[in-house]
């Protein structure tokens, strides 16, 4: 199998170039960047917060990295430490050198990851695809996750067309002058194309080749097996997912989960309602032990 990487050298020095801006522009405070070797390639991280308590682990969705969650850092860590994760595999600044064949590879990488952060216990967080890893870490390596704050996760329902024109749609308003994309983003309803920064950097990442395995539904038995204290917070207007189907799902197969589908947001929830998500990842992070 093949392994993500940039097209040629041209292409990643000016994704390279990008990125640094956008992490001095989006995250101008205090915070520790890492290189972590692991056996799929040295993934990059960032470390915030007080160096004390359990910390918070940030996932981003699919062609993100980790500062797709700079909206929300200043609240998560005046009180938690939080590392915020490149996603091996996917346009930020980790180096995938083996590839990941599916989520068990993937659940393998961040155990990896986290063991060598010297992090025995996480509060994890996933958006989208980061919630389909973090669904499999949890499954796989039972008792390093103390708790999951799930952002409409992946994995939960077979995906259909409709979010496939969902992705197109919202990468050609991305494109769009900047005085339209408001309009659009409501036509569209991606209110992530309005984050200026992220989209020049998304733009950057065209020569990115991105090879990361499909995240396929868990299983019945998979979801049954989930352990750890979790909330999943679901678009109503999800385009990933039927998530009113989904949450019966939810309260089938895991009834200890807390599954909450916030009004009026799709599947670009951190942005569509940063305020629900930042209060719901805080929420379950009060309830681990520090």
């Amino acid at each position: 199998m093949r392994i993500s990487e940039f097209r040629n050298g041209k292409a990643e020095d000016r994704y390279r170039a990008a990125y640094e801006r956008a992490l001095t522009r989006l995250w101008p405070g205090q915070r520790t960047s890492i290189d972590v070797p692991t056996d799929f390639g040295t993934t990059r991280v960032h470390r915030t917060g007080p160096r004390q308590g359990q910390p918070i682990v940030l996932l981003p969705g699919s062609g993100g990295n980790a500062l797709m969650w700079h909206g929300h850092l200043d609240e998560l860590s005046r009180q938690h430490p939080v590392i915020a994760v490149d996603t091996i595999g996917e346009p930020g600044a980790s180096v995938q050198t083996a590839p990941i064949k599916d989520g068990h590879d993937a659940a393998d990488w961040l155990e990896e990851l986290l063991t060598a952060l010297d992090v025995p216990a996480a509060h994890l967080v996933g958006c989208s695809y980061g919630g389909w890893i973090a669904l499999h870490h949890q499954i796989r390596h039972p008792g390093r996750t103390t708790g999951l704050t799930l952002v409409d996760p992946a994995g939960l329902a077979d995906v259909g067309r409709r979010f496939y024109r969902w992705l197109v749609l919202g990468g050609l308003a991305a494109l769009a002058p900047r005085a339209l994309r408001p309009r659009l983003a409501r036509a569209v309803g991606n209110s992530a194309i309005l984050d200026t920064e992220l989209m020049t950097l998304m733009r950057a990442s065209t020569g990115f080749r991105r090879r990361l395995p499909l995240a396929t539904t868990l299983t019945d038995d998979e979801l049954g097996r989930l352990s750890a204290p979790a909330l999943f917070l679901l678009g109503e207007r999800s385009a990933l997912h039927d998530s009113r189907g989904v949450a019966e799902r939810l309260h089938r197969l895991a009834p200890a989960a807390r599954v909450e589908i916030v009004p009026g947001a799709g599947h670009a929830l951190p942005t569509d309602d940063p305020a629900a998500v930042t209060e719901g990842i805080l929420t379950m992070a009060a309830q681990q032990p520090s």
